[in-house]
């Protein structure tokens, strides 16, 4: 497995750790429907949240609306569509985006609630 792929899962646990410690039940990891994979899809207080993990070994200089492209966008909601269609939910949904930073040894996580709002 490539280096990125490797460090992009590891991002993807400490979003996941993140997402517990904060009380969000995880009820899916790497959904996937046609080309589209979510990477994180949890609930929280009645709210689903489908997050994307955007993981970095060094600090951030992109503004977070150059990070994930609206073609990410559209796939993010078909995804999602998909998956509350398929597990027939019906709870108010929002996008998150969750960015995982190596420095040094420490992470530096970041959340974005509502990312998708703010472009």
């Amino acid at each position: 497995m490539a280096h990125h792929n490797t460090f992009g899962k590891l991002g993807e646990q400490k979003a996941v750790a993140f997402l517990e410690s904060k009380g969000y039940k995880i009820c899916h990891r790497n959904y996937r429907y046609l080309n589209a994979e979510i990477d994180i899809v949890a609930e929280k207080e009645g709210i689903l949240a489908i997050v994307e993990v955007k993981s970095r070994n060094t600090r951030f200089l992109e503004d977070i609306s150059t990070v994930i492209s609206s073609k990410k966008i559209k796939l993010l909601t078909m995804a999602a569509n998909h998956f509350i269609e398929k597990n027939n939910i019906d709870v108010e949904v929002r996008f998150d985006v969750i960015t995982v930073v190596k420095k040094g040894q420490e992470f530096e996580i970041e959340h974005f609630v509502d990312a998708f709002y703010h472009f």
